[in-house]
């Protein structure tokens, strides 16, 4: 599927991004939120950020998102060790 965006000039110019790196760095930047709020998996979320499953978790590390979304939840509900 392909989707369309109307980027203005003036964005294109002050991100200083040539068409190729904006589209991939937006694509990363869904797929991280996505990921983020539960929306994507993380393969479903790689896939659309264009990446392997590796690779996306070192990119959203450096975007400041955990790779273990959910985890911390759990782990906060276990109980106590005696």
């Amino acid at each position: 599927m392909k989707l369309e965006l109307e980027i203005p000039a003036s964005t294109m110019s002050a991100l200083r991004q040539a068409p190729s790196e904006l589209a991939s760095c937006i694509r990363l930047m869904a797929a991280a939120k996505l990921y983020e709020t539960g929306a994507l998996s993380q393969e479903r979320a790689a896939e659309l950020a264009g990446q392997s499953r590796q690779e996306f978790v070192i990119q959203i590390s450096r975007l400041g998102v955990s790779p273990f979304q959910g985890v911390e939840d759990d782990i906060a509900s276990m109980p106590a060790c005696p």
